[in-house]
């Protein structure tokens, strides 16, 4: 499709154009560039995706992240990368052979780490970048540059499984993080009445987005390891008064763990608290009691600190899109290869 030419002869058409584009979000910043020339020329300015950027994640706007995104090639590919998300074509097909072996005897030995490539990966190589909206209110977010509460390369982390708990990080003194009436959430009249109506637990599920950005410093590359939306979650769990989102993606394992894939787990969970600034001393608020990142294989099995690095590494040049019901569907396949595979 050939792109029209507007007449750019005056500076002042061009500034115009350019405040028209600076008032755009991202995808809209993307479809407007394809319309003519001038849109094209002027969307390639960096500081028209480093607002872009500021707007969605609003934790870009650090001046340390500022200063990684322009090491790793600026917020347009920033963007370009972070903003889709990672969709793993290579999701193998259950074996039916009779010696197909048990997850229980897959040992050390059945694990394909080539020392050199695990010697190459650092712990403070990975920097995450976490941010929780809200019905379109940003209301968390968070930078870690390394791997928390890890020891040295050859410290018992590596030994462990692979675990990030964003909220016992104690990196930094943080408040505690509250949804109320006053972020849009629904008013409830008492706990029986939200158990039988489910209103909350439909605001929360379709109310709460997250992106929870990985960055590989050294290989100079980053990619959204959340699925913006949840994939799953639980009510009433492990009480009525607690919600459990689910987010996260599948990613690619080859020549890494036995099953040649892996499942990003994000959890949030909720709990219901009182205020007591309601009506009657009683108001509703939710409290965000745990974000968290682990990595299982197909077996349901946490994946150690030396596999995970390996993994999220081969993540970060997995293919991305930007149809949510395609990184759904790829979902939903892993969960029944999985099911097949434990059956």
């Amino acid at each position: 499709m050939a792109t029209t030419k507007i007449d750019s002869s005056s500076p002042l058409s061009r500034d115009l154009l350019y405040d028209i584009l600076r008032r755009l979000d991202g995808p809209s910043l993307t479809k407007v560039a394809c319309t003519c020339a001038d849109f094209s020329s002027i969307s390639k300015d960096e500081i028209l995706w480093k607002h872009s950027c500021h707007s969605l994640w609003p934790s870009t706007d650090r001046n340390d992240v500022r200063t990684l995104i322009s090491s790793i090639g600026g917020f347009r590919r920033f963007y370009t990368d972070c903003f889709p998300l990672i969709v793993n074509e290579d999701i193998p097909a259950v074996e039916t052979e009779d010696d197909l072996p048990y997850p229980e005897e897959w040992e050390e030995a059945d694990y394909y780490w080539d020392i050199d490539e695990i010697e190459s990966v650092s712990l403070s190589d990975f920097i995450s970048i976490v941010n929780l909206r809200y019905k379109e209110k940003t209301v968390y977010s968070k930078v870690i540059w390394g791997i928390p509460d890890s020891d040295g390369y050859n410290g018992w982390f590596h030994n462990c499984p692979f675990r990030i708990d964003l909220l016992s990080y104690s990196g930094e003194d943080e408040g505690e993080v509250l949804l109320s009436d006053d972020d849009g959430l629904l008013p409830i009249a008492s706990l029986e009445r939200k158990r039988k109506d489910g209103r909350l637990w439909r605001d929360l599920y379709e109310g709460i987005k997250l992106s929870w950005i990985v960055v590989n410093n050294k290989l100079k590359q980053a990619a959204n390891l959340a699925s913006w939306s949840p994939v799953g979650g639980q009510r009433h769990w492990p009480s009525d008064t607690n919600f459990l989102l689910r987010f996260g993606s599948i990613l690619p394992a080859r020549d890494i763990l036995p099953c040649q894939v892996a499942e990003c787990i994000i959890l949030m969970k909720f709990n219901i608290t009182d205020t007591g600034n309601g009506e009657g001393g009683m108001a509703t608020a939710v409290r965000l009691t745990e974000l968290s990142m682990q990595l299982e294989d197909m077996a349901g099995a946490h994946v150690n600190d030396r596999s995970s690095l390996l993994v999220l590494k081969e993540a970060l040049s997995c293919r991305r899109s930007r149809n949510y019901s395609e990184v759904l569907e790829n979902c939903h396949l892993y969960l029944k290869v999985q099911n097949d595979f434990k059956e």
